[in-house]
């Protein structure tokens, strides 16, 4: 009795041993993923799982048929992360004076560019300056997912800034720009000795959250006064995404 007994204690785990809802063990390693962030998504897989980081391996345990799910959805997961874009972004600061273009003191800035001239027409109908003129353009490229800054200085101790915090390329084409900021910075300086001279910044400039623009469009993004209503500055922006 106790060798039958034996014996079919032997076939059937044998028996268990073939089953097709077994549970199993394997180990896949990924070529291109965060180990440790697919096995987050497959933590309601119903599999144990353990990650390698320096191997770039996911350990699975758990039934035939939920491992084989996730085998699949690994091999889904798993793949070459899409490339991200360059962005070329132009800001372009313009003056707006009560100043005529032939006044004995000429109104800032000089002619506005070819590429501007319909935009600065399309200001003109809202805001009626006597004069338009170009102050500075301030570049820069930057990938989609960073940000950056560029500066320039100008004559009479004046400078300007132009930034962004983050870039994004949306799919329907659209450019996201986070934290952009621009600003004309004027130092007034007084005193004569070295000693007791004092140094004031003037700030004319805009920031904002988020700006939305498509490729290629020419987008006033502000307006700030300058020295009072006889003038202000203009923030023009152009983005294009770079070939």
């Amino acid at each position: 009795m106790k060798r039958l007994l034996c014996i079919l204690a032997l076939a059937s785990a044998a028996w268990a041993q073939t089953k097709p809802d077994d549970r199993v063990n394997t180990v896949v390693q990924l070529k291109y993923a965060n180990p440790a962030s697919i096995a987050t998504l497959l933590s309601n897989f119903n599999v144990n799982l353990r990650v390698d980081d320096r191997m770039k391996a996911i350990s699975m345990e758990g039934s035939r048929a939920a491992v084989e799910t996730a085998e699949a959805a690994i091999k889904q997961l798993d793949v070459p992360a899409a490339a991200q874009k360059d962005v070329d972004l132009t800001v372009y600061f313009v003056v707006g004076s009560d100043e005529p273009p032939n006044a004995p003191v000429p109104p800032p800035g000089g002619p506005i560019p070819q590429e501007l001239q319909s935009t600065v027409a399309a200001l003109k109908q809202t805001f009626p300056f006597k004069s338009y003129g170009l102050l500075d353009a301030l570049s820069l490229q930057s990938r989609a997912g960073s940000g950056g800054e560029a500066s320039g200085v100008l004559s009479g101790n004046r400078t300007t800034e132009f930034g962004v915090r983050g870039i994004s390329v949306e799919p329907e084409g659209a450019i996201r720009l986070d934290h952009l900021h621009a600003r004309l910075r004027t130092a007034k300086v007084s005193g004569v000795a070295p000693n007791a001279k004092q140094t004031e910044y003037l700030d004319s400039g805009i920031s904002t959250d988020i700006v939305d623009v498509k490729e290629g469009q020419k987008l006033v993004i502000g307006r700030s006064s300058l020295a009072g209503p006889q003038s202000a500055l203009f923030l023009i922006l152009i983005a294009r995404v770079a070939q």
